[in-house]
């Protein structure tokens, strides 16, 4: 088996997970609150959400009140959702499908039967993984997504829960962001070998895998 590849992208740091975790469990996040909950120092916890956010992950908004004082930044989790949107996913969303479509007009074997949506969520779901380190290999009539080795094979038992829950969460907001009707389930698997659930929301009770590396 290869040996995993550097871990990099939104979970290279388990400190840079630490926040992601916190804003995906709830939004509208203060400063204050994820430097109390992370033990960090407030422009650490600063210098990670602005990388967060330029990868197009959290997104930020002033805070709206009706009392006197300087409001405060917000952060939330970048989910694809209408209201939690980040400009930046758009962006990258639309360039991995312009660069998907290019490949499939040289190579139209490359096409999938699950149409373009889905191609379109698959392009933008893959050069996100490859971002964050993994080698993935789509297979798109099963709907799996082989990741192994995964690249945090090696990190602490006690972390792993954390940074596969941080990272489904993460592909959650990368298919909502692209549009389509594919949705990431769940993650399983063991050591380095592992698997993202997917299903195609459009053919009801069709629930198929993705293998992932962090169990």
């Amino acid at each position: 088996m290869a040996s995993a590849g550097p871990v990099c992208g939104p979970i290279s740091s388990f400190s840079r997970v630490q926040i992601l975790h916190l804003v995906q469990s709830r939004s509208d996040r203060t400063i204050g609150e994820l430097c109390e909950a992370t033990g960090l120092h407030a422009n650490t916890v600063r210098e990670h959400l602005q990388r967060l956010i330029d990868g197009g992950y959290v997104i930020a908004q002033v805070e709206r009140r009706a009392t006197r004082g300087r409001p405060r930044t917000l952060y939330s989790a970048a989910t694809g959702t209408p209201g939690a949107s980040s400009p930046v996913a758009r962006e990258k969303a639309k360039a991995a499908a312009v660069r998907g479509d290019i490949m499939r007009r040289v190579v139209p074997s490359a096409a999938s039967d699950l149409g373009p949506a889905a191609d379109y969520q698959l392009d933008a779901l893959i050069e996100h993984l490859e971002e964050s380190g993994f080698e993935p290999v789509v297979d798109d009539e099963r709907l799996t997504v082989d990741l192994s080795p995964c690249p945090h094979a090696a990190a602490r038992p006690e972390d792993r829960p954390v940074l596969c829950q941080v990272h489904l969460s993460l592909m959650q907001g990368v298919l909502a962001e692209a549009g389509g009707p594919l949705t990431a389930e769940c993650v399983r698997g063991e050591l380095s070998e592992c698997t993202v659930q997917l299903k195609n929301t459009v053919q009801l009770g069709d629930v198929r895998g993705v293998r992932h590396g962090m169990a």
